[in-house]
């Protein structure tokens, strides 16, 4: 930063301490995943208390749009996620239908992660990086994103997107709304 320029809000955000922890939840939605198999799942677990973010909850779900649909829900109004990872089915396959979902449960999404998330992976993988379907959502004050479940695409995510934003963006997201000021005649 020059000296005399103020920092930006994203900068000045990182910059407040952090208060409470973060609540996640991770859901894992394969065909043939589960506990005592699920590399990406444990990996995002993993990273995301290395960041400080407390994961209150892990589930695993088949590749089916109701049941990804019923532990979103979940996750959001039981175990009250202030952020959801959901790891699997954001390929072209059929079956792959966590995009949807997610964008069910949720009120806006924010496409720059999708698009910064295939540019990064472009850089590592080359052009099957088209083939990820990886999403974020808003939903009311928590933030849903949708991930492929490799290991390698999650470390990603959570290295270069998710963790050095995340506060941020939550902060944004509760902030009082602000009414535009009245106009002069």
């Amino acid at each position: 930063m020059k000296p005399g320029k103020p920092a930006s809000p994203a900068a000045a955000h990182r910059a407040e301490p952090a208060g409470p922890p973060l609540r996640a939840v991770v859901i894992t939605a394969s065909d043939t995943r589960a506990a005592a198999d699920d590399p990406g799942g444990d990996l995002v677990a993993r990273m995301l208390a290395a960041a400080g973010i407390d994961v209150v909850d892990r589930t695993w779900v088949h590749d089916e749009r109701a049941a990804l649909e019923a532990a979103l829900r979940g996750a959001l109004a039981v175990r009250r996620a202030d952020l959801v990872v959901v790891t699997g089915g954001t390929g072209a396959s059929p079956r792959d239908v966590s995009p949807e979902a997610v964008r069910t449960v949720g009120d806006r999404e924010l496409p720059g992660f999708g698009e910064l998330f295939r540019m990064l992976s472009h850089a590592e993988i080359g052009p099957a990086a088209q083939l990820s379907r990886a999403t974020c959502v808003l939903s009311g004050r928590s933030v849903i994103y949708a991930l492929p479940g490799s290991p390698a695409a999650c470390a990603l995510a959570l290295d270069r997107l998710i963790v050095p934003e995340v506060r941020h963006l939550l902060g944004q997201l509760r902030r009082p709304a602000q009414l535009p000021s009245p106009r002069k005649p």
